[in-house]
C-alpha cells in the first residue's frame, strides 16, 4: 500500500502568498507515515484571483518552489506541490511540480486546458502543450490540474502513455462542486485508474471552493473524501489494484477510437 496525504489548503485573502507559503510548508513538514502528499492548484495565491497570480508569478527556482523543495526534504516524501503561477520566457503558466523525497524537482506539468475563457485563465496565462507520465510510488503517473479533469481524451493520453495513477492539483469552486465529484469518478472508471485529487478549500477573491477532495480507486469507488474546509485526507492506495482490474474486466482493449 502507498499511504497518500491530500492537503486542502484553506485560501483567504487576509493571508499574503508568502505566509500562506511557509505555513503550508509547515504543513507538509509535520506529514507523518506518508509516501506522497498533494496539494491543490495556485493555492499559493488562489486559484480565482487572477491579479495575485500576476504579481506574484515566479520562475521555477523561485522562492516558493525552493521552499517547499526543503518541505519535502525535511518530510522525506515525495510531493505533488500544487501549481504556481511560472514566470518563464516572458511567459506566465499554470505549473505543476512533482518533487522527489530529496527535494529534486522530477517532472512539471504546465496546464494545458485554461480555465475561464478569454477573460480568465488565458488573460494571464499560456497552455502547456506537454503530456507528463512519471514513476511514483503510485506506479506510472499522469499529471493534470483542474480544468483538464473536464477533457477525457487528456486522460486517454495518459493512458496511452502508460499512466495507472492520475495525480490531479484543484482550485474547483462550490458552485460546481457536483461535476468536480462525478467527474473525477468517471475518469477513474472509463481509464480504470487511481484518480487522486486535491481541491482548494475557503473562500478568497469572493468565490467560495468546493474542497471535497477525493481519491478514487480504478473500479470507480470513492476511497476517501474531504469536507470544503482545510483539512488533511489520508488513503491508501493499492497500485496493483489497477493491473488486477484491468485484467479481471478488460475494458480498454475494446477501444474502437
Amino acid at each position: 500500500m502507498t499511504r497518500v496525504a491530500l492537503v486542502q489548503v484553506a485560501v483567504r485573502d487576509d493571508e499574503s502568498p508568502a505566509d500562506r507559503v511557509e505555513r503550508v510548508a509547515e504543513m507538509v513538514q509535520d506529514l507523518d507515515d506518508v509516501d506522497i502528499a498533494v496539494l491543490p492548484e495556485l493555492w499559493h495565491v488562489g486559484a480565482f484571483d487572477l491579479d495575485s497570480a500576476r504579481d506574484n508569478a515566479e520562475p521555477i527556482d523561485g522562492p516558493s518552489v525552493r521552499r517547499m523543495r526543503e518541505a519535502a526534504r525535511i518530510a522525506g516524501i515525495w510531493l505533488h506541490a500544487g501549481s504556481f503561477a511560472e514566470l518563464a520566457h516572458g511567459h506566465r503558466y499554470n505549473t505543476s511540480v512533482i518533487l522527489d523525497p530529496s527535494g529534486e524537482i522530477v517532472a512539471t506539468y504546465r496546464k494545458m486546458h485554461l480555465f475561464g475563457w478569454e477573460d480568465g485563465e488565458p488573460s494571464v496565462m499560456s497552455a502547456g502543450e506537454t503530456l507528463v507520465v512519471l514513476p511514483t510510488p503510485l506506479g506510472p503517473t499522469g499529471i493534470a490540474t483542474c480544468y483538464d479533469l473536464r477533457f477525457p481524451e487528456l486522460f486517454r493520453r495518459l493512458v496511452d502513455s502508460g499512466a495507472e495513477t492520475f495525480l490531479m492539483a484543484s482550485g474547483w469552486p462550490m458552485a460546481r462542486i457536483e461535476h468536480w465529484s462525478v467527474l473525477a469518478r468517471a475518469r477513474a472508471i472509463e481509464n480504470q485508474a487511481w484518480v487522486v485529487a486535491c481541491n482548494t478549500g475557503g473562500e478568497h477573491n469572493g468565490v467560495a471552493m468546493g474542497g471535497a477532495s477525493v481519491v478514487v480507486d480504478p473500479r470507480g469507488t470513492v476511497v476517501a473524501e474531504a469536507g470544503a474546509g482545510e483539512e488533511i485526507l489520508y488513503a491508501d492506495v493499492d497500485p496493483a489494484l489497477v493491473t488486477s482490474w484491468r485484467r479481471s474486466f478488460p475494458v480498454l482493449p475494446d477501444r474502437r477510437l
